[in-house]
């Protein structure tokens, strides 16, 4: 029998990035629980899809959209396609994220800070802060005229404490330059920010705005980061690529009726050091 106080059933779920590692994990939860889910991705090549998503492609409960998230319009058209399938959406899940990775190549990205391009900062602002900002203001939009969602955005241990660039040493150690760029941290905070501002908005209009805190997830990474990441983290490990789901799945339920403009920390114990 299904537990009502975590049931998802029915519920029409937004996942931006939904193709990515995790948003394909969230987009999944809340399929095998009878939600339905719309993706907003760059991509929506329905073979790319399938190795993410397998069977689940060919699902009626899921509509695959192409969205550009820095662009209003593409959001609108994809809102259109959603509410023409399954009416206004109940969640929204502001995934949708890019980052510099730990064995990018090019010197310039991750040099000193002094140095950093700020094409590279427009770039990742645009995406993680512009795009979360605009889905809110479209999907979240039509949610508050409908008087009810939840809206999660999802920020990073990074988002609240700045970067270890210790865990970066290896790299240097190798005769390598390389930093922790700045963007993706300033990004990921200015959404706990936004998470207040709109929780306060929308608490009359029945939509609830958290923020969900990660950290990394295991992605075949270089060793030599693993060692020093698992090293640092209390946990001793890098989560596994399912081990947000059941976060995002209670602040998306009836169980987090209560909550709004919080942060939830899932993070192995990070932000506790």
């Amino acid at each position: 029998m299904t537990d009502k106080l975590f049931d998802v059933s029915g519920t029409v779920a937004v996942v931006t990035g939904g193709l990515g590692q995790l948003g394909a994990q969230y987009a999944k939860a809340f399929l095998e629980r009878g939600g339905r889910v719309v993706i907003f991705d760059v991509h929506d090549d329905r073979e790319k899809a399938r190795g993410r998503l397998g069977a689940w492609v060919d699902d009626e409960r899921l509509l695959l959209c192409a969205v550009d998230v820095t662009d209003r319009a593409s959001i609108e058209g994809a809102l259109a396609a959603a509410e023409a399938r399954f009416g206004t959406p109940d969640v929204l899940i502001n995934n949708a994220g890019i980052d510099t990775p730990p064995d990018v190549p090019a010197a310039l990205e991750v040099g000193p800070f002094e140095t950093y391009p700020a094409d590279s900062w427009d770039r990742v602002m645009a995406v993680n802060v512009k795009g979360v900002f605009l889905c809110c203001q479209v999907v979240g939009g039509a949610m508050a005229k409908a008087g009810r969602g939840s809206i999660i955005n999802v920020s990073s241990i990074y988002g609240v404490v700045s970067p270890d660039q210790n865990i970066y040493e290896y790299r240097r150690q190798r005769g390598e330059v390389f930093f922790k760029p700045v963007a993706y941290s300033a990004s990921k905070s200015a959404l706990i920010n936004l998470t207040h501002y709109l929780a306060t908005y929308w608490a009359r209009q029945g939509v609830r705005v958290n923020t969900l805190v990660i950290a990394g997830v295991f992605a075949n990474q270089d060793p030599g980061f693993l060692a020093a990441y698992e090293g640092r983290i209390p946990i001793g490990r890098m989560a596994n690529e399912d081990e947000y789901c059941g976060a995002v799945l209670f602040l998306a339920s009836p169980a987090s009726t209560y909550m709004t403009g919080a942060s939830l920390v899932v993070d192995g114990g990070w932000t506790a050091i």
